[in-house]
């Protein structure tokens, strides 16, 4: 699916006729808030698989 320059304008048009100028930035650290919450709990969930794979290998 590629998106081309007028694809790209007519969907940030739409955005901004839907929340306005001043909605979005608070829109977009609300969405980076949740990537970075997103990644932690990733990261989080490997280092216990790591855990628990040591824990068995020393069994």
């Amino acid at each position: 699916m590629n998106l081309g320059l007028p694809e790209i304008l007519l969907i940030t048009l739409v955005v901004l006729l839907l929340f306005g100028g001043k909605k979005i930035p608070e829109l977009m650290k609300g969405l980076g808030k949740g990537v970075k919450s997103f990644k932690d709990g990733l990261n989080g969930l490997e280092d216990k698989e790591n855990e628990n794979s040591n824990v068995k290998s020393e069994k």
